[in-house]
């Protein structure tokens, strides 16, 4: 990988959409390809400009972080929540939940097993190669975790044809995965990130107290210290064998809404024995909030592993003051090698392209933050 400055500046994926894309979108229209690249090239420049040393994409070709995949997976059907209702055996507790956790029902698509799966070409090596011809930086792109996907796109009432049950969905997901990772290294690619976001369901407490809706997550029905297995085992025989790129994971709090109580918390000290046990290089945790927890956790990381520091809130209006990021990226570092942080916001900008948490201005002034913040760090 490119050599990093210290303190590298990086996004975790999404951007707002613009206008012209949510309506081409929302239309399906003969010009939609073309206004995605459009939209593509301008984020990276935005990112660029607000000195970002590691870009992304901004994931302007997904309604959200992966439904995406049903335009490049068959056997995937595109389903809302409002959709998914039928198949909930309460239907009216979870809208009860939704309605507790500010879910917006219409906002939120799930790719959903209607058949078996199968790659069209390559889920994101296209957008990689896009990124480079408008950039020379590294990029870092970005793909859902094997954990997600088992947990969310296997539903009862749905998938049973193509896999009776999420167990026989796995063995695809991480063929898929594998597939996915050996073209992307051999195009070069520098950053890989899988996102898991379902990992903090599972020991964070949330309004819910016991689940929230995050990514549908309708299949789960085993113990947590089952589903954090299952999440080691399957990211790892994805990993297996790898080399050649810096793999990163993603684990939020949820990004689907601006109001923080309803939004997961709890310290990741109940995650680390899971996350030490990944074949991992790279952990991007949300750390900008009091509901992120104490700092002394990260110590557990493996010094082999870098840390991306969630270090700005993409969730509010305030702005943070460089200086008390880079206090807080000093606090950090009595725990964490200085050469092993990055910077970056909490979440994405821009999840759900119906409903983004911050807008394209919003965004651009909390990346200019961050590298503030970090030239204030490489002169001290």
């Amino acid at each position: 990988m490119k050599q990093m400055p210290l303190f590298p500046v990086t996004v975790v994926g999404s951007w707002p959409r613009p206008a012209y894309l949510l309506e081409a979108q929302r239309r399906r229209a003969p010009e939609l390809e073309s206004l995605r690249e459009r939209a593509c090239a301008e984020a990276l420049a935005d990112q660029v400009a607000s000195g970002v040393d590691l870009p992304s994409d901004g994931e302007q070709r997904r309604d959200n972080f992966f439904s995406f995949l049903c335009e490049r997976i068959d056997g995937l059907q595109l389903m809302s929540m409002a959709q998914l209702l039928e198949y909930v055996e309460d239907k009216a507790a979870f809208e009860g939940l939704l309605r507790a956790l500010d879910v917006p029902a219409f906002a939120i698509k799930n790719p959903t097993v209607v058949g078996r799966l199968t790659r069209r070409g390559a889920l994101v090596g296209d957008d990689l190669a896009f990124a480079r011809r408008h950039t020379d930086l590294p990029i870092k792109v970005t793909l859902p975790g094997p954990y997600l996907l088992s947990r969310s796109i296997w539903v009862k009432g749905l998938s049973e044809t193509a896999y009776p049950t999420r167990a026989a969905l796995n063995d695809d997901l991480v063929r898929i995965l594998r597939e996915e990772l050996a073209e992307l290294r051999a195009a070069g690619a520098q950053f890989i990130q899988f996102d898991e976001p379902v990992l903090s369901e599972l020991v964070f407490a949330g309004k819910s107290s016991t689940r929230t809706f995050m990514c549908a997550a309708l299949a789960a029905k085993s113990s947590p210290e089952e589903e954090l297995e299952l999440a080691v085992d399957l990211i790892n025989r994805v990993t297996e064998g790898f080399s050649g790129a810096t793999l990163g994971l993603h684990v939020c709090r949820g990004n689907w809404s601006t109001q923080e109580d309803v939004l997961l918390s709890g310290s990741y000290g109940a995650l680390m024995p899971t996350l030490r046990r990944m074949n991992i290089d790279q952990f991007v945790l949300e750390y900008a909030t009091s509901r992120a927890g104490p700092l002394d956790v990260l110590a557990q990381l493996p010094a082999r592993c870098s840390l991306g520091l969630g270090a700005v809130n993409p969730r509010t209006l305030e702005l943070e003051s460089p200086e008390d990021v880079a206090a807080r990226v000093r606090e950090v570092a009595r725990f964490v090698d200085p050469a092993r942080i990055y910077l970056n916001p909490d979440c994405g900008f821009g999840t759900f392209s119906e409903r983004p948490v911050a807008s394209r201005d919003l965004a651009r002034a909390k990346l200019e933050i961050l590298a503030r913040a970090a030239q204030i760090l490489r002169r001290g």
